[in-house]
């Protein structure tokens, strides 16, 4: 153990210390030179922080489009909706065809329900000449117009909102087209001369038996389902 009484020798002095001297900032130096620094730096960072909250948000309305959620079939039935009631091609539908669109899709809304989502998401005739904002609280109701993008939001969301039972059960009306409750052997022969499909006669009949689990000569509405619900 060293002596408590010894003292340490002194530390070498370092011949680069007078070559560096001068070179840091001096605290007390012309201001500004470690301000502008920091303020550059914050600017960079205040950037950054604005192109992540921008991509967020176009992430977020992405994401939040309820077009989104839809299959690229049931994409081209709002459109195909859309342009069969837009009579005159100008990219708009007034009331009567807003709801027979909507009826074309399977929903039937009523009226006061049409006129809200028409308030909500419509705009005025072009032909009147007023503000834009004026137009559309002047305009009543049943006179605003839907756009394409307005229409194809609206029924975007009630397809999105649907139970999946309802969408099978239209299914299965498309089959059962006079209502007994059940697909029997006539209704597949119809639907496959409808479609095009050149299914032989033993093929329907092997659909019908397969299916048919109490031996009634058709497919009911609960077999229906669960065949399609899997």
């Amino acid at each position: 153990m060293a002596s408590a009484s010894q003292p340490h020798p002194a530390f070498p002095s370092r011949p680069y210390s007078s070559t560096i001297h001068g070179k840091l900032p001096d605290r007390n130096g012309p201001p500004g030179f470690g301000v502008s620094s920091a303020t550059r730096e914050n600017a960079r960072l205040e950037r950054e922080r604005q192109e992540r909250e921008r991509a967020q948000r176009e992430a977020a309305v992405g994401s939040s489009n309820p077009l989104n959620a839809l299959t690229d079939e049931q994409r081209e039935e709002i459109n195909e909706a859309f342009g069969l009631f837009d009579l005159d091609k100008d990219q708009r539908i007034d009331y009567h065809e807003f709801k027979v669109s909507l009826k074309a899709l399977g929903f039937e809304l009523p009226k006061s329900e049409i006129l809200s989502l028409l308030t909500t998401h419509g705009i005025p005739p072009p032909s009147q000449a007023n503000s834009l904002q004026h137009q559309h609280a002047q305009t009543p109701p049943s006179r605003l117009l839907l756009t394409l993008p307005a229409f194809q939001s609206i029924a975007a969301t009630l397809i999105s909102q649907r139970d999946p039972r309802d969408e099978i059960l239209r299914a299965f009306a498309l089959f059962d087209t006079d209502n007994k409750g059940v697909i029997s052997l006539e209704d597949l022969r119809r639907v496959a001369r409808e479609l095009g499909e050149g299914l032989e006669e033993e093929e329907l009949v092997a659909m019908i038996e397969e299916f048919d689990l109490e031996g009634k000569g058709g497919v009911g509405k609960e077999e229906f389902v669960g065949i399609c619900m899997g």
